[in-house]
């Protein structure tokens, strides 16, 4: 993990922790899931309250969720484009969409702590779509909230083994993906078949 977000964080404390997750989820790109294992530990060392790091986290990455939203729904599909062409997420930008029509609300929830590289693109791209705020604003702030307390626990669990955890949640993550995709294929599929033979 770059060093300075560490430093910045035992500077300024939880206040950096808030705008460091809020900006990640504006779309700059940080290692804010190795962060929040880090914290995790350094929570198991005594340096800082759990309550306080859940409150902080989650309402940071809930500040650059809707920040993100807010972009995507002033400046429309010109300012999006324009983002991606200068961050290389022209690729994201799509998926993003396909993502949000294919699963809708689930799609927001999931895109918080089980797909999270698309998370900020799903961000600017449901202002975009005026899907409605209400709900989106629900959905993130529940996604957010499990995100940063699955990770800031299991860094506080394992907390001599941070690099290592960080290694296997991301391949984990995937493997996660791939069956919840494959179980709703399978529950779709069942469906289409108890329609066919009626």
């Amino acid at each position: 993990m770059n060093d300075w977000l560490l430093d910045w964080i035992t500077v300024y404390g939880l206040p950096a922790f808030f705008v460091i997750l809020m900006i990640a989820q504006i779309g700059v790109p940080m290692p804010i899931t190795i962060m929040l294992l880090v914290i995790g530990s350094i929570i198991q060392d005594g340096g800082l309250e759990l309550w306080q790091v859940l409150l902080f986290g989650t309402a940071g990455a809930f500040a650059g969720d809707l920040i993100g939203y807010s972009l995507g729904k002033v400046g429309g599909r010109r300012l999006v484009r324009r983002l991606a062409g200068r961050m290389g997420g022209e690729g994201n930008v799509a998926k993003a969409e396909d993502f949000t029509r294919k699963w809708g609300a689930v799609g927001i929830f999931l895109s918080r702590w089980l797909v999270t590289p698309l998370g900020p693109w799903l961000n600017l791209t449901s202002g975009v779509t005026e899907y409605p705020w209400r709900r989106f604003a629900f959905w993130v702030l529940v996604g957010e909230a499990l995100w940063v307390t699955i990770y800031v626990l299991i860094g506080s669990y394992f907390s001599d083994r941070v690099q290592y955890v960080a290694d296997l949640l991301g391949d984990l993550t995937w493997v996660l993906f791939g069956l919840f995709v494959t179980g709703s294929l399978a529950w779709q599929l069942r469906g289409f078949l108890r329609g066919g033979s009626k």
